[in-house]
């Protein structure tokens, strides 16, 4: 039932548009605003002195819509102006309001990036197009220190097919041969705790020949304060006899972070630069936690453990890479592009808990864990482009890419070593290396239709050793890419654009390494103090013989281009997924116990298949009403399906995709004042995964609304005053495990807040 729905909303949508579009009144062609800035122009003015005229350059680039437009694949562009309409703290809050992009975090936090709703690992995000180090986090990221942002829906073979759901883009600050020198002061406030940054971003020239750099750096400290509410509840199958658990917890946090990324541009000579970009980011947390524990009924042998706890924890965490392009235009159709990386990241963290009991806090517990992880990686890319004169394009590219991961775990309870380390030792190797090579052609047909169809094999081989074991895994990808865009007439702003694709989702090097980790309550855990251990307190292993999921799907896209700037769009996907990766938990022998554990294990269990509508309408509130004010209006709305075969419904979904997702927003700038103003509202409703045949997860719905009012000051000052969350709601999940013996019930909630901001904007 629900199929026929879903996708009969395109034509409502599109009968809305052409409805609106009647009321407006006939009127000449109006180029895109854009566009027209895209076209050079010059003025002169007449001087009798003057002997010769001066050289006057005028450069412009093509509006975010306009490239969007003129792509083969289907591409949303995010901007400069975009980027920073919202002042926005985190580059995941900026991305949460496109079409189909949901983010994993507390309201108004921003979090891990999700498109089309699809879990992590679905979406794959790139920096400058090149992957990250393990841990990097867009979140990680200053939007002030981004250039522009680039979503692909669909996969392409230049950047990489590990995209089942699309690719984030983020291209970091570019070197532009133009002097700009910005600073930026802010400071935010939630819950009291105060958020001080700092930004500054220059470019200049380099030489007289075209070189050009661009330094940006950001400095910034988030002071957090939360209070989570937990309730477990255990009922025996046999006795129907209940015992429940309550935690209540405070977390006090503190993140200080340094963010730095560098652009430097030489032109060596007729067609030919080199650039270098470093990007670093140094951060240290810091978190203090209280936790206080009710149990009913006590424990009837009185053994009762403990019943209030105390956590410190301390981390490190250091990436700094280094980027070098070389680039070099052979001829009038050739160009060859070398690309080199290497990176370095370290993380360190230590925590320390303690457990009391009674009402003297007797201590009976202590544990110390500390790890020491270090990455390497390097990367070799080189890329082949010759134009055709019958309206071919052509590319070639060969890709290299590897990691290596050294890391050091000792856990000490009570002055003792832990069981765990005893079992597996404390240092543990995994690497990864990938190997890749593509071709793909664009190629247009006449000016109405235009083709782009690509080819990407990929392999990829991971190993990992601790001192009980060695293991290694090896997987090749074959991905063929086919996109189509047809603009129905060829002064039409109407287009269709289709895609037959295949990707994958490979497993991540630490879903592949075989050594657990054991509960951290292990002997005891929490809701069952003392007792045998218990599904929602599970133990964690890796599996090497995981093998990545592949997909085939097909993208199909109905574009409006408006005369005055903006979109009217609805898209449909389809995406059969095989080899389906998941937690599954299960109770096993294991050598670190003496008792079977539960133990949470990733595993290949089948075949799945997503689907889902984005409708998407941007633009000017006069181009359809023409007495209306110019107000930007922003919105979109999207519609998701999955179901997992093997998994009983009607929850079996993929995990953490919701059933929607929608964004209204609008801007406007007052003719009377400088004084720009707008807001937006972003909402996902509440979502139930069956995420295998014993558990089934939820979270509660999300309403996030932002406003903000720039005040310009004059042309080198504006001061901007942001709020985030302005509507706060309580956050929660939950999930249920039904076991042959047991029904566990755990519940999670917390209050969300409004975050304001304030942040000066000059130009020096």
């Amino acid at each position: 039932m629900y199929s026929s729905k879903i996708f009969s909303a395109p034509l409502a949508f599109l009968l809305l548009t052409n409805a609106a579009q009647a009321q407006t009144k006939p009127e000449a062609s109006v180029e895109p605003a854009a566009a027209s800035a895209a076209k050079p122009s010059t003025t002169t003015k007449a001087d009798p002195k003057a002997t010769h005229l001066e050289r006057v350059e005028v450069s412009g680039n093509a509006s975010d819509d306009a490239a969007r437009r003129a792509s083969s694949a289907s591409k949303i562009i995010i901007g400069r102006d975009e980027i920073e309409r919202f002042g926005d703290a985190t580059v995941g809050e900026v991305l949460k309001r496109l079409p189909g992009v949901t983010t994993g975090g507390r309201p108004g936090r921003g979090g891990d990036v999700r498109m089309r709703g699809m879990g992590n690992g679905y979406t794959q995000i790139l920096v400058n197009g090149e992957r990250m180090s393990p841990g990097f986090s867009l979140d990680q990221l200053p939007p002030e220190q981004v250039e522009r942002i680039e979503v692909m829906r669909a996969p392409m073979a230049e950047y990489g097919a590990r995209a089942v759901a699309g690719t984030i883009n983020v291209v970091l600050r570019e070197a532009l041969a133009k002097r700009l020198n910005d600073l930026r002061l802010g400071l935010a406030t939630e819950r009291g705790q105060m958020r001080p940054n700092a930004g500054w971003t220059r470019s200049d020239k380099l030489d007289e020949h075209g070189g050009a750099y661009n330094l940006s750096v950001n400095l910034q400290q988030a002071d957090t304060l939360d209070d989570l509410n937990t309730v477990n509840l255990t009922r025996d199958l046999h006795s129907q006899e209940v015992s429940s658990l309550q935690t209540q917890a405070q977390t006090r946090g503190q993140r200080q972070a340094l963010n730095l990324s560098a652009r430097l541009q030489w032109r060596l000579g007729e067609g030919e630069t080199f650039n270098l970009q470093p990007f670093a980011i140094a951060s240290r947390n810091r978190s203090d936690n209280n936790s206080r524990l009710t149990h009913q009924p006590l424990p009837s042998d009185g053994s009762y453990f403990y019943d209030s706890s105390q956590s410190h924890g301390d981390s490190r965490n250091d990436m700094l890479r280094l980027n070098t392009q070389w680039q070099k235009q052979l001829d009038e159709t050739s160009k060859i592009d070398l690309r080199a990386g290497l990176g370095q990241a370290q993380a360190n963290g230590s925590s320390t808990l303690r457990q009391y009991l009674g009402a003297g806090h007797q201590l009976v517990r202590e544990q110390v864990d500390h790890s020491d992880g270090r990455d390497r990686s390097w990367s070799l890319n080189g890329k082949y482009s010759h134009q055709l004169e019958n309206e071919h394009s052509l590319v070639g590219g060969l890709e290299g890419e590897g990691t290596q991961r050294e890391q050091t775990k000792t856990c000490v309870q009570d002055g003792l070593s832990c069981r765990s380390q005893l079992e597996f030792g404390d240092e543990l190797s995994a690497s990864s290396q990938r190997i890749a090579a593509y071709a793909q052609d664009e190629w247009s047909v006449g000016k109405q239709l235009s083709f782009y169809a690509g080819l990407r094999g990929e392999t990829i081989a991971t190993k990992s050793a601790a001192s009980t074991y060695a293991v290694s895994n090896r997987s090749s990808v074959w991905t063929p890419l086919l996109h189509g865009v047809w603009k129905l007439d060829e002064k039409s702003r109407d287009q269709l654009r289709a895609s037959l694709t295949r990707s994958y989702r490979s497993p991540t090097l630490q879903d592949l390494i075989a050594q657990p980790s054991i509960n951290s309550q292990y002997p005891c855990p929490a809701n069952q103090p003392c007792g045998p251990n218990t599904v929602d307190h599970a133990d964690r292993s890796g599996n090497p013989n995981l093998r990545p999921e592949l997909a085939t799907g097909i993208d199909l896209a109905y574009e409006n281009y408006l005369s005055k700037g903006g979109i009217l769009s609805a898209s449909a996907f389809v995406r059969r997924i095989s080899d389906l990766m998941r937690n599954v938990t299960s109770l096993q022998t294991v050598s670190w116990a003496d008792v079977p554990r539960w133990v949470s294990q990733p595993m290949n269990i089948g075949k799945a298949t997503t689907y889902g509508l984005e409708l998407e309408a941007k633009f000017r509130l006069d181009e359809f009403f023409s007495q209306a004010w110019p107000v930007q209006v922003r919105s979109n709305l999207s519609l998701f399906r999955s179901s997992v075969e093997g998994i009983p419904g009607p929850n079996n979904k993929l995990d953490q995709q919701p059933s929607a997702t929608a964004n209204l927003g609008a801007d406007y700038r007052l003719r009377s004042l400088p004084l720009s103003l707008g807001a937006s509202v972003n909402w996902t409703p509440a979502n139930t995964v069956q995420q295998t045949l014993i558990t089934e997860a939820s979270t509660s719905r999300k309403l996030v609304a932002d406003a903000f009012a720039l005040w310009t000051v004059n042309s080198q000052a504006s001061l901007r005053l942001s709020a985030s969350n302005l509507a706060p709601l309580d956050y929660s999940n939950g999930n249920v495990t039904l076991t042959p013996d047991n029904q566990v019930t755990s519940h999670s909630s917390g209050a969300s807040y409004t975050q304001w901001a304030l942040r000066l904007e000059i130009k020096i």
